[in-house]
């Protein structure tokens, strides 16, 4: 499923958890037998008593127009884990940027609230990222770019991201790593 992390000011706190029923509460039915429950995670949705409140004027977003907001992973696990009693699996956590130093960064900060989480005693098995290529997105062709390896459309030729080489290194490691 694919669950922002959903937030509330004031005012917004209703709202905020029929979102949450919407998105996540009226399957559990469907998901009491899984094996295992697929998250996938990119950013935030603020409800305010108006309905869902705009980023902060001068937040960063993402070329999907999310906010940016990494921290976003773990908080879902945690609200996820209060209703299930079977693993966790990230499905797809990643971000539309051409920047990589800000996709290396969402990556750290996303897997810290993974790391967190598995501290808490949250069974979470695994993590993949989206994309390994800057792949196509339904609604937006070639134009975001998630992947970990760039493609040039012209050519088909590859480039390995810094951000490739980041996640191998936590792999290869077996933890995070902070440079």
């Amino acid at each position: 499923m694919a669950l922002s992390d959903l937030q509330s000011i004031s005012g917004g706190e209703e709202l905020a958890e029929a979102k949450w029923h919407s998105y996540f509460e009226q399957y559990l039915p469907a998901i009491e037998e899984d094996d295992f429950f697929g998250l996938q995670n990119y950013t935030r949705e603020v409800y305010g008593p108006e309905g869902k409140v705009k980023p902060a004027e001068g937040a960063e977003l993402t070329q999907m127009g999310y906010e940016y907001y990494p921290e976003a992973l773990g908080q879902v696990i945690r609200r996820v884990a209060k209703y299930l009693q079977i693993p966790i699996i990230i499905t797809e956590h990643g971000v539309a940027t051409e920047n990589d130093e800000r996709r290396i960064e969402f990556i750290r900060k996303g897997l810290e609230g993974v790391q967190a989480c598995l501290k808490e005693g949250i069974d979470v098995r695994g993590y993949l990222h989206w994309s390994t290529f800057d792949n196509f997105e339904w609604q937006s062709g070639y134009s975001m770019t998630f992947g970990l390896i760039g493609v040039d459309r012209a050519t088909q030729e590859r480039k390995v991201k810094d951000s490739a080489s980041y996640l191998g290194r936590i792999a290869q490691a077996g933890s995070l790593i902070t440079n």
